[in-house]
């Protein structure tokens, strides 16, 4: 199976209902564990910095979900800003320091895609930085390239554990009209070349294909008419996995189990894994966990869950924080919250969330901690 620059195991290794604390997981069984959108707004980047040595450090974002994501075997997420030096800034044009790509490292997230509407906020430039420093980080990523060579020898990003084999790719619907200056390329998700990069990926004979799409319309919890098109067309074509971000709500997740398209899973949209968006639905999100077990010479999808996650602001010492929390285990303790206010805010979006996605779900269920494990809800 080809090698991409650097080759790096990829899945999580624990049980099928059981995700706490799980060490001798069979051989024949891997999971992979996906989050949302990784945003750098301006309050952020304040949060993080050091107001004596002006360093940045984002550890502490992590603190309360490190346990999930450092269990996995590899966790993927959607690394939506560029890493284009100083000066940092958020929205509209992001660049934030590269602190918080470590600190995703460090937190457990392995890979990042990287091809989405702010790819290319800062240019050819910002293109080349977030390349360039992640790699110095020793992430993996995929998604955006230094040249059309560099493409053509990386993309599929094709990853091996424990025998099972995935290609990894990753697209985005535009760049919000910011052009993408040769050689640098953003990966655009024009589904004629999106086909044909599956059929490259089909010669390196991996057990998965997976398709990162940032795609749908923004702040919208509805998949849009394009976006069920475009996974219907894509399964076809061979992919097995589509994992949507873009919309910074939930949309829903469906595992087909019949049928045509029988052991495919579509999640349309993760929502936000960690951002300054405080509006209702968008201040939270959810990660997904897809298991895989071999049976003879083929791997087929056993079970899927979902994790509800929360992004939580106190103002510490004058100064806002940012962490994300697991959501099922916070909210039974309001305790933990300074302020009624943000418990209550919480609890709006875990109901706004379920009543989403246990109506609209198919074969995916949420993880729910029970004090000592997380189990599913089934």
């Amino acid at each position: 199976m080809l090698k991409k620059v650097i080759y790096i195991s990829f899945l999580l290794i624990f049980g099928v209902t059981v995700t706490g604390q799980v060490n001798n997981m069979p051989a024949n069984k891997v999971s992979i564990l996906f989050m949302g959108d990784i945003m750098g707004h301006d309050e952020q980047i304040w949060s993080a910095e050091n107001r004596e040595t002006h360093a940045f450090n984002y550890d502490t974002v992590f603190t309360y979900v490190r346990p999930i994501i450092s269990e996995a075997g590899v966790a993927i997420a959607n690394f939506e800003v560029t890493l284009a030096g100083p000066p940092y800034k958020g929205y509209p044009q992001f660049s934030s320091p590269a602190s918080l790509a470590a600190a995703c490292r460090n937190a457990g997230i392995d890979y990042v895609v990287t091809a989405n509407n702010h790819a290319a906020d800062r240019g050819k430039a910002g293109i080349m930085g977030t390349i360039n420093r992640l790699d110095s980080l020793g992430i993996p990523h995929t998604g955006t390239f230094l040249s059309q060579e560099s493409k053509e020898a990386l993309q599929p990003l094709m990853i091996r554990k424990d025998g099972l084999s995935i290609a990894l790719l990753n697209y985005t619907y535009g760049t919000n009209g910011n052009t993408v200056p040769e050689p640098v390329i953003v990966n655009s998700l024009n589904r004629d070349q999106v086909a044909a990069d599956i059929e490259k990926a089909k010669i390196m004979n991996p057990d998965l294909i997976i398709l990162f799409l940032h795609w749908g319309t923004e702040y919208d919890t509805v998949p849009s008419p394009a976006q069920t098109e475009l996974a219907s067309y894509f399964f076809l074509k061979g992919a097995d996995l589509i994992i949507g971000s873009h919309p910074h709500v939930l949309q829903k997740m469906v595992w087909y189990r019949d049928g045509d398209e029988m052991n495919k899973v579509v999640v349309y949209s993760l929502g936000n894994f960690i951002s300054n968006q405080r509006k209702p639905k968008t201040d939270g999100g959810a990660m997904v966990k897809i298991y895989f077990e071999k049976a003879g010479s083929s791997w087929k999808i056993s079970n899927a869950g979902f994790y509800l996650t929360w992004v939580y602001t106190p103002i510490v010492k004058y100064r806002k924080q940012f962490y994300i929390l697991p959501c099922s285990e916070f909210e039974k303790r309001p305790e933990f919250f300074a302020n009624p206010a943000d418990f209550i805010q919480m609890k709006r979006f875990i109901d706004d969330s379920r009543a989403l996605l246990y109506k609209q779900n198919l074969n995916i269920k949420e993880y729910i901690f029970n004090g000592k494990d997380w189990l599913l809800n089934n």
